[in-house]
């Protein structure tokens, strides 16, 4: 029989490669380069096995609660969002993209416009990034709802899949974008300029699609494998000033690239289907296995099914970045105590990259111009956090921010081996030195003290009824909290739709 042209390139590389390479296992498409033996743990086996299976996973019902909330919080984030320029600029694209298209395409999150599925899916995750509100994995650097969410709502909507098998493949692509840049280094990722925030959603939109696909085991290596090829994202998100580039790296790009990996696989594309395992796979590149690595490769396989990275998962109580929050917070406990006239100064003390929140250029994350707009207009709004035109063009907010410090304290870090802690010391001295502090050692929301599920409700809500109204917001709330037994969990899109 005539080989084809896969087997006889195949055969011809290997021939090639006689002299220099040694075989490998028997469900990995390509030979490796000899050297030293795969490294331990293997990966591959367990993580295909999880997320081909996600369906028949015995989830707890608390993890189960935590993905209703989550994916309600994500819709929230969307809806509130719709009109930023991420999201107009994403929905434009998509929409252009996509031509004729659309006769058979998804819903846009938060719009009644349609577009082809990989088009609708990026421009609905940047929707639901659009501003700092959306849900957050501190221990990870993941921001994973909106990518995920938007990648599960669509294949719901356009292959008729039932709430209940949203749910369970929203949790394990969570687990996976939970784990992966814990398991790959955070240390590692700093150094070597691959940002958490691109590559974790990539892999987790992958294995929520392939769950909702139903793609066999022996195909998981294979979107592994395109996730690999596709990671990316730069740490220069933090120069991004309009939040546009931002919302491309946590949520449209990884959207994307994770959808096309599962839809590839669907389609009949094969790879290196125990990439992560092999020793010059992803993993085991030289920015992750270098003198100082933190590579955890446990970590990724560690009691999957057992437990779960939900649990990790942050709410944003206010439209800010997460290490914003707990200044934020104690500014607002002070303000009823506060003249903005008769301020002399503010000081807040934080842990972590204190210099990026006092100088950052994007409004949401700007601890001196939060603050001013804070005190001038008594109250936190979200579109005056996410306002370039005021931070720049408002005397008022200057001749305040002026008068902003950030600083570091050392004795809010978190000690080794501890996990990271969102705190912040405010002080506010006036004219006449009288001097008033509040200290947060958290947010309401953060993982150490969680947002109950009336409280996460109670947030969507906010956000949700100036565009939907009350009763839209009502029958949504009631239907997410009642997921398992929608037939069709695409139907979320047309009830948020405006």
């Amino acid at each position: 029989m005539t080989p084809t042209r896969r087997e006889a390139l195949g055969a011809s590389a290997l021939a090639l490669a006689a002299m220099t390479t040694t075989p490998t296992s028997a469900t990995a498409q390509s030979a490796q380069p000899a050297g030293p033996a795969a490294p331990t743990p293997a990966v591959t086996g367990p993580l295909s096995r999880f997320i081909a299976g996600a369906q028949g996973l015995a989830i707890d019902e608390e993890t189960l609660d935590l993905g209703r909330r989550h994916i309600l919080d994500t819709l929230a984030s969307a809806v509130a969002c719709r009109d930023l320029e991420p999201s107009v600029l994403a929905r434009r694209f998509a929409l252009d993209q996509s031509g004729d298209a659309r006769k058979s395409a998804v819903t846009i999150l938060a719009t009644r416009e349609k577009a082809a599925m990989i088009d609708a899916v990026f421009a609905s995750a940047m929707t639901a990034h659009g501003a700092e509100i959306n849900d957050f994995i501190p221990s990870a650097l993941v921001q994973p709802g909106p990518a995920i969410v938007s990648a599960a709502i669509a294949l719901a909507e356009q292959r008729r899949l039932s709430g209940k098998a949203v749910l369970k493949a929203v949790i394990v692509g969570y687990e996976i974008a939970g784990r992966l840049p814990k398991a790959l280094g955070r240390g590692n990722l700093v150094r070597s300029g691959l940002a958490n925030h691109g590559i974790a959603p990539t892999f987790g939109v992958a294995a929520c699609a392939a769950a909702l696909i139903g793609l066999p085991e022996d195909r998981i290596g294979d979107v592994l494998t395109y996730c690999s090829q596709q990671a990316s994202g730069s740490w220069q998100w933090m120069l991004d000033v309009e939040h546009v580039e931002k919302s491309f790296v946590f949520a449209g790009m990884g959207a994307r690239a994770g959808l096309q990996a599962a839809l590839f696989v669907e389609h009949g594309f094969r790879g290196v289907r125990e990439n992560l395992d092999q020793p010059t796979g992803f993993m085991n590149q030289g920015m992750f296995t270098g003198p100082n690595s933190d590579l955890d490769r446990a970590y990724l396989v560690e009691r999957l099914g057992e437990r779960w990275e939900m649990p990790l998962t942050a709410y944003k109580k206010y439209p800010t970045g997460g290490p914003t929050q707990p200044a934020v917070e104690g500014l607002l406990r002070l303000l009823p105590e506060l003249d903005k006239d008769r301020i002399s100064s503010v000081r807040i003390e934080m842990p972590g990259r204190w210099q990026a929140f006092r100088d950052a250029a994007m409004p949401a994350l700007n601890l001196r111009y939060l603050t001013a707009i804070i005190l001038i207009d008594r109250k936190l709004d979200f579109v005056s956090a996410q306002s370039l035109e005021r931070m720049h063009g408002d005397a008022q907010v200057k001749a305040l921010m002026a008068k902003v410090d950030v600083a570091h304290d050392p004795a809010q870090e978190a000690g080794p081996g501890q996990e990271r802690v969102e705190s912040a010391r405010v002080i506010v001295t006036d004219l006449d030195g009288t001097r008033r502090e509040a200290f947060v050692p958290y947010v309401t929301g953060f993982p150490s003290h969680p947002m109950s599920k009336a409280e996460a409700e109670e947030k969507a809500r906010g956000l949700l009824t100036p565009t939907l109204g009350r009763e839209r917001t009502e029958a949504l709330i009631r239907q997410v909290w009642d997921l398992d037994n929608m037939p069709n969990a695409g139907d979320l899109s047309a009830m948020i739709a405006t």
